[in-house]
């Protein structure tokens, strides 16, 4: 690795994650290796006019395994080594990378610098990898200044297959091609071919000189409901009573509407006057929730339920989780909800911008 401590520098944080992963010749199976053989499979990465120091998951962890807790962690790295460098790199499992990309936004309070997840779909050390190309990039992007000198995404960010996402905006949207993630409600933020094509009106602007503030407080008291037609009165009423339980992610049909039964809307009223905050957002991949175009999501906003925007539901959960660790009460949760902490959601005054950004190619 470059050690010229004027290069510019990034650190590069391994999860764990498909693109750390060799194939067992005895049993098939994909299991995790270390750094260092990450390097050896992409020996262009000591041709990169950059420092890189690397920090390694002991053991990596699946994706599918990852916690709130291992959130924590991830903060707390990036915190500790925060004035050392200029960006950070996270290679994280594709399953659950827009819920830990999400928790990261939150956490990060007044973050600066850039924090670019990326992984692969193949293993590194497969031919056809996609792992390779995703790490340079997210590399140069992590390191990349504007004309003024300031980071040219000073957000948290995820890096798939030539498109750079905002990551409270992100889901996996594909198991299985290299275009894994979409970000349906907000545009790319950045465009990668022969250039690197920043949108800047579409990047996160933040008051400058404010010192990065961690925070390290999730609470687990979240569940996700989707409805169906025919769900049955016993499992919503089972679930709203759930001991413990603060807070729903309800995935609601369309514009956020719920069927017109007195039991459901009931149940609701019930559990949101209780102190539970019930979050609305659309089953739909694209489009916001506005409880009060149909009477059918007209109930839910009079029972007590809380308009997500659109969110996506990873935001949502990570942001409740956020929320509640940090002690609020449910009113202010609720009011929080219907506040953009770091760009996960849109907002009418937020519209005219995020149209003008859509044109800005």
């Amino acid at each position: 690795m470059t050690t010229d401590l004027a290069s510019p520098s990034v650190l590069l944080i391994y999860t764990g994650g498909t693109i750390g992963m060799i194939r067992n010749p005895e049993t098939g199976a994909l299991e995790s290796f270390t750094f260092e053989h990450l390097t050896r499979h992409i020996p262009e990465l000591k041709q990169m006019r950059c420092r890189i120091d690397s920090i390694q998951f002991n053991p990596p962890i699946d994706s599918s395994d990852m916690t709130p807790a291992l959130w924590v962690k991830l903060a707390q790295i990036i915190y500790d080594n925060y004035n050392q460098y200029d960006g950070f790199v996270v290679l994280h499992g594709s399953d659950t990378m827009a819920y830990t990309a999400s928790a990261l936004s939150f956490a990060l309070e007044n973050l600066a610098k850039p924090v670019i997840f990326t992984g692969s779909q193949l293993p590194i050390g497969v031919l056809r990898t996609d792992g390779k190309e995703n790490l340079i990039t997210a590399i140069e992007i992590a390191t990349s200044k504007r004309p003024d000198g300031t980071p040219s995404v000073p957000e948290v960010c995820i890096l798939f297959q030539n498109q750079l996402l905002r990551g409270n905006r992100t889901t996996k949207a594909n198991a299985e091609k290299f275009n894994a993630f979409k970000s349906h409600n907000y545009p790319n933020l950045a465009d990668v071919g022969v250039y690197i094509n920043y949108y800047t009106r579409r990047i996160l602007h933040r008051q400058a000189g404010l010192p990065l503030k961690p925070h390290f407080l999730f609470d687990t008291n979240v569940i996700v409901l989707t409805l169906f037609p025919g769900i049955q009165e016993r499992i919503v009423t089972e679930v709203l009573k759930t001991e413990g339980l603060k807070a729903i992610v309800m995935k609601t049909f369309g514009t956020g509407n719920a069927p017109q039964r007195e039991w459901f809307v009931r149940a609701v009223r019930e559990a949101t006057q209780r102190g539970m905050v019930i979050i609305n957002i659309t089953q739909c991949l694209s489009g916001s929730v506005d409880m009060k175009r149909y009477e059918n999501g007209r109930q839910l906003l009079e029972a007590g339920v809380t308009s997500g925007y659109d969110s996506t539901v990873e935001a949502a959960v990570t942001k409740l989780m956020f929320l509640f660790g940090h002690g609020y009460p449910p009113e202010e949760v609720r009011r929080l909800m219907n506040q953009s902490l770091a760009g996960e959601i849109t907002l009418e005054s937020d519209l005219p911008l995020q149209q003008e950004a859509t044109l800005d190619l």
